[in-house]
């Protein structure tokens, strides 16, 4: 049986009298999963672990079922981008990339580069030396060293600073890529905007510990002490709003141009209710409405559903203050 990409096992860490992670036990395996916290939360020391750059104080960490700090022949099928590192300024971005290609033993080192450097866009600049990049020339060279030999397991500490928003979407799509094709990807960051765009599953740390895992929408909707609100289209909207103010799952109905704005308790059920108000149906039951608090039963054609605080901002919000 094939062991997960990346299994922490009641993991911490601490500096002297710091706890830096405490007790956390997470899975990563392929596909793109994103770590979200507050600078500080302790992301930066969880990813060191995970490529065996530090032991863990307590607990385990398995990559592909190895201990990384005690197996670097694992390290062939690990990629780490840091978000500090100091790279040689007299380099060009070549030497580097093709420097690291020879350190992992690559059998043709000059096409490893190359082909790297060109995934990143960084082709054109490879032969520049270094200290003349820009940050995110810095970065895109770091992800090209971290990329030469295809791991299948990247680790990637805040990728997104210094690129512009053109430069951000294409390793978004590069990542994306490497997802689909089976690669295990653990993206932290603090910005939510760039975990909710490429992120299928996520880590939430606080303080040092896991606070959530999941799906964010699915962590979204288990959020039942938050009302949800929920954008409502139909053909007729003032019709529905009367026929939704009844039910008790309703907390609000506000009708704006040719929607409903709904704050709801619940959303699965809400879901359900919205269908059986524009039948005409009391809910829970298969024929017209006749109770005298219902509208005539007149059908209204429903255009579209959507939550509208279904966002990683608001679970990430909601666990800052349950925590």
């Amino acid at each position: 049986m094939s062991h997960p990409a990346l299994v922490f096992e009641n993991v911490s860490h601490w500096y002297g009298d710091v706890v830096a992670v405490n007790d956390i036990t997470a899975t990563v395996d392929a596909g793109i999963t994103g770590l979200l916290g507050p600078n500080g939360a302790g992301k930066s020391t969880l990813l060191q672990m995970a490529a065996g750059l530090l032991p863990p104080s307590s607990g385990s960490v398995r990559v592909y079922g190895e201990v990384p700090h005690e197996r670097p022949q694992i390290f062939s099928r690990v990629a780490l981008v840091p978000e500090r590192e100091a790279l040689p300024g007299m380099l060009t971005a070549r030497a580097f990339v093709e420097a690291r290609a020879t350190l992992l033993g690559l059998p043709d080192v000059r096409l490893a580069a190359a082909r790297a450097l060109d995934q990143v866009e960084m082709a054109s600049a490879a032969d520049r030396p270094v200290q003349e990049f820009s940050k995110g020339m810095r970065q895109r060279t770091k992800l090209a060293a971290a990329l030469v030999h295809e791991p299948s397991l990247v680790l990637l500490d805040e990728p997104f600073n210094g690129l512009d928003p053109r430069q951000r979407l294409h390793m978004m799509q590069l990542l994306e890529q490497r997802a689909d094709a089976g690669v295990a990807v653990l993206l932290s960051s603090h910005i939510l905007e760039e975990i909710e765009g490429v992120a299928a599953r996520i880590l939430v740390m606080l303080s040092g510990r896991l606070a959530a895992s999941g799906d964010y929408r699915a962590l979204r909707r288990m959020m039942t002490d938050r009302p949800h609100t929920v954008r409502v289209r139909a053909s007729d909207v003032r019709a529905l709003a009367a026929r939704l103010v009844a039910d008790p799952i309703v907390l609000g109905v506000e009708v704006d141009a040719d929607a409903l704005l709904v704050r709801t308790t619940d959303y699965a059920a809400f879901s359900r209710h919205v269908l059986q108000a524009a039948m005409g149906l009391p809910y829970g039951a298969g024929s017209p409405a006749s109770s005298p608090r219902t509208p005539p039963a007149v059908p209204i054609t429903l255009l579209g559903i959507e939550p509208t605080d279904e966002s990683l901002e608001h679970v990430f919000a909601y666990l800052v203050e349950h925590r």
